[in-house]
């Protein structure tokens, strides 16, 4: 994986495949989750081991239980079969930008896109409805990155996304999934998918085989979106849309933000303009986008903290007995605990507990389902 700019590149080995994806496929572990599960525990085997007790003792009544060894040979098998892979943070085809963002996926599911250039590149998004001056507007300068060198980022919907795969099929572009990699939305788009493919470009998706994309999981694919990507361009989006999410999420990653201005007449332009209203760059072509990230290196900003981009491997041990929570820790924890988030430094103030037995005891109420992350180290209970 890498590290404040240094790659420590590993590859799993077949069993330790398996065991990273029975873990990321557990439900209630998340990326986030599985990190610390990883730093805790020293491997994916042992977190598996694990994950009842953890969870038992954050309050669920039935224990946590990772799905059978079975169910994931068979997607494994059923990817292969799809032309699609799996590769694993830490390894060598793993998108190196996702590294400096809170939240990477462990694994990811790729569809081609072998001899593209994962490290120069840049996301397109905007309006599904979007009108035939923001198509062509797409075109131009989706078209032109491309020519540049660059990697066209984007989420396979309609309108501009889908404007800016096909102006960029030829010199290289990835659609990054909110469904399975075999659950392509919408419908209209899978000759399109598969056309990215057969260019060269790539289809990522994080989710299972066979998972059908609901509303909540596009704001999670739209952070891959602007993961995968130096900057982010928005092109026509209406004041409340996913594209503006994917901003938002550009902005927490230290990525670029880049807005093509419209007329304040039309309300798919009234995103982008408000965008640049808050500083995001106004752009009127791609020179623009390519003499800004020229020098772009999001690895300058740490955005996460120590313990949670530690490395994956830590010999198994189970923390020092001065962190192991006290029988009344976990009434206490719960009790400083609301619907509100507040940050993990108040909760160990407020608490008196170590650091330590907190992170722990939060680890086994986030098992239990009983927590809401946010960004920044921010936890409240799930309502």
């Amino acid at each position: 994986m890498t590290r404040g700019g240094n790659k420590v590149l590993t590859e799993l080995s077949p069993e330790q495949r398996r065991d990273w994806l029975r873990l990321i496929r557990t439900e209630n572990v998340g990326p986030v989750t599985f990190r610390r599960l990883l730093n805790r525990f020293g491997s994916a085997a042992a977190a598996l081991d694990n994950l009842p007790r953890l969870s038992q003792m954050g309050g669920r009544s039935a224990p946590l239980t990772p799905p059978s060894l079975t169910r994931i040979e068979d997607e494994i098998a059923t990817t292969e079969q799809l032309g699609g892979r799996f590769v694993a943070m830490g390894e060598t085809g793993y998108p190196d930008l996702l590294n400096y963002i809170a939240g990477a996926p462990p694994l990811l599911m790729i569809k081609g896109g072998r001899n593209l250039n994962w490290d120069r590149s840049v996301g397109i998004v905007g309006a599904r409805n979007a009108s035939a001056a923001g198509q062509r507007m797409t075109k131009i300068v989706a078209g032109e990155l491309g020519d540049a060198g660059y990697t066209v980022i984007s989420g396979l919907a309609r309108g501009i996304d889908a404007a800016a795969h096909k102006a960029s099929l030829a010199t290289g572009t990835v659609a990054v999934l909110a469904g399975g990699l075999d659950r392509i939305y919408p419908d209209e788009n899978v000759p399109l998918a598969e056309a990215i493919v057969d260019h060269g470009g790539a289809l990522v998706s994080e989710m299972p085989l066979g998972w059908e994309p609901r509303a909540r999981d596009f704001p999670r694919r739209n952070r891959l979106v602007s993961g995968l990507s130096l900057g982010v361009v928005v092109i026509e989006a209406a004041k409340r849309s996913g594209s503006l999410i994917t901003a938002r999420l550009a902005l927490e990653q230290n990525r670029e933000v880049f807005a093509v201005p419209g007329s304040p007449l039309d309300p798919r332009s009234e995103g982008a303009n408000s965008l640049i209203q808050q500083g995001a760059m106004l752009i009127t072509g791609a020179a623009d986008i390519i003499e800004t990230l020229r020098h772009a290196d999001p690895s300058q900003k740490v955005l996460f903290e120590d313990d949670e981009m530690g490395e994956f491997a830590f010999d198994g041990m189970e923390g020092d007995a001065e962190d192991m929570p006290a029988p009344d820790a976990r009434m206490r924890l719960m009790a400083a605990l609301s619907v509100t988030p507040v940050p993990v430094d108040a909760l160990i103030q407020q608490t008196g507990l170590s650091a330590g037995a907190v992170q722990i005891i939060l680890l086994e109420f986030d098992l239990a389902g009983r927590l809401e992350w946010g960004s920044g180290q921010l936890v409240s209970l799930r309502q």
